[in-house]
């Protein structure tokens, strides 16, 4: 499966051939055709949304923050 093998690209190579594994480049350059730019729509202005409040309670209570402790080491 190399340089003797006829299926594999590295035996076209070496044989000089081309084929389905080795094809040749194509001299025909292609050419992409350009689409007609469309002409753009007038934008309409936008109409600005009336904000929404939204209701907070006042009365949350807060909770008590923890205590902190320290690890004590026993000696």
């Amino acid at each position: 499966m190399g340089k003797g093998d006829q299926k594999s690209r590295r035996g076209k190579i070496t044989a000089g051939s081309y084929g389905k594994r080795r094809p040749r480049k194509s001299s025909n350059s292609v050419a992409v055709a350009e689409k007609p730019v469309k002409a753009k729509a007038e934008l309409k202005p936008k109409v600005a949304k009336p904000k929404v409040e939204k209701k907070v309670e006042a009365d949350v209570e807060e909770k008590p923050k923890a205590k902190k402790t320290t690890k004590k080491t026993e000696e």
